[in-house]
């Protein structure tokens, strides 16, 4: 019977980890299944794109994957039982059970409105490709002059509030941020965010922290009203519900606890890759949601489990950071180079060159969920561990 590996969810994380598997091991011993929603792989990192009018690639994930020996199923993803080592589905066929051997949990985040009444009835997000769509579609319907206000001080924050004032010069864009906008980069790329603000006409509302969505714009703490014909909620992002709802040990955000190897402290035969996991990085420190940790994570998460299932060394070096992208529309950009531990430091990319390397790093992001098994130096190693032996591995 082969070894069943199923990977929910077809992000950054989850397609990478999927195709790392089907390259390293021998397809005679595995059967790999990629569970996701949507039937393309979401560019997450473009919708900001998306909102603003820009038209993406189609990438249907069963073209993706075609050949490569993993099945590609298109469903929601209902409940995990990791005890019983089952996943509840809702796909064309109504709800059905799938059974697994390894578990790759890799469902990423949603929005998260931190309880501020409101956000569900009147903002709009980038947290999705349907998201972006009717962010998009109620940007078509705004007239010259009104107002949108973006909610969040974060890099999506930053993106979506530039994307859209270029996109659509003829309005008003606005930012309300908790705290500062950028306040944690390097003075060289907070200059030129500030310079590009200015350049777009976008107006800065810090310290201003939003308590209530109206219909109308935002209420702040302090009690003064910010008034916007639209609001973009975009200040921070939570994992879904669904590991929480199980007997997987989660923080208290809800993401999967996981070890040096990105395995479920609690359930040995699940790992959490992306935003799920909750993971230390170089230094001890919690790895942060975003693009920039879930392709290491993929990578990290897709050669231990190769490596538990082939009796071969398994890798544990913690993931760091190099750098931070921010796009500022579609000719410019901050790259701001951190150290492995997320820190800023003075080196800093801005303007055209910084723009060419932000889009030279999504392509590259894209191009390997596109080519799966390419570029991946190793060969398919056969099985000799099996499921048992597995869970016992410590």
């Amino acid at each position: 019977m082969k070894h069943r590996i199923v990977v929910l969810g077809a992000g950054y994380a989850g397609a990478i980890t999927a195709g790392r598997l089907a390259k390293r091991l021998h397809r005679d011993d595995i059967e790999i299944t990629l569970v996701n929603a949507d039937p393309d792989f979401v560019e997450r990192i473009r919708l900001h794109q998306l909102a603003a009018g820009q038209d993406l690639p189609v990438r249907p994930l069963r073209k993706v994957f075609a050949g490569t020996g993993v099945q590609v199923r298109i469903a929601w993803v209902d409940s995990v039982d990791a005890d019983r080592k089952t996943v509840g589905l809702i796909g064309e066929n109504g709800a059905e059970t799938l059974p697994y051997d390894t578990l790759v949990y890799a469902l990423g985040s949603t929005i998260a409105d931190f309880g501020v009444p409101g956000v569900a009835e009147h903002a709009h997000n980038v947290a999705s490709k349907p998201a972006a769509l009717r962010l998009r579609e109620r940007l078509n319907e705004l007239v010259a002059g009104e107002t949108v206000l973006i909610v969040g001080g974060g890099l999506t924050s930053i993106e979506a509030a530039t994307e859209i004032a270029e996109a659509r010069p003829d309005l008003k864009v606005a930012v309300a941020a908790r705290g500062g906008v950028g306040d944690w980069l390097d003075e060289k790329a907070q200059t030129h965010l500030r310079a590009s603000f200015e350049r777009f006409g976008i107006t800065v509302h810090e310290h201003a922290d939003v308590t209530r969505v109206t219909g109308d714009g935002v209420v702040t703490r302090s009690g003064a009203e910010i008034p916007a014909r639209m609001t973009v909620w975009t200040a921070g992002f939570a994992a879904h519900p669904i590991a929480a709802a199980s007997t997987l040990t989660v923080s208290e955000a809800g993401r999967i606890v996981v070890d040096a190897t990105l395995r479920s402290v609690s359930h040995p035969d699940v790992y959490a890759v992306g935003d799920a996991a909750h993971a230390a990085g170089v230094g001890g420190k919690t790895l942060r949601m975003g693009c920039a940790t879930a392709s290491p994570m993929a990578w990290l998460g897709a050669d231990a489990i190769a490596a538990r299932l082939t009796g071969r060394a398994v890798p544990d070096a913690p993931i760091g950071y190099n750098s931070q992208c921010i796009s500022l529309g579609r000719h410019d950009a901050i790259v701001q180079k951190v150290t492995k531990e997320d820190q800023p430091t003075s080196k800093v990319d801005v303007g055209r060159k910084g723009a060419r390397v932000k889009e030279l790093i999504c392509k590259g992001a894209a191009w390997s969920v596109n080519h799966p098994t390419l570029m991946v130096p190793s060969r398919r190693r056969r099985l000799v561990v099996t499921a048992t032996a597995q869970d016992a591995t410590v």
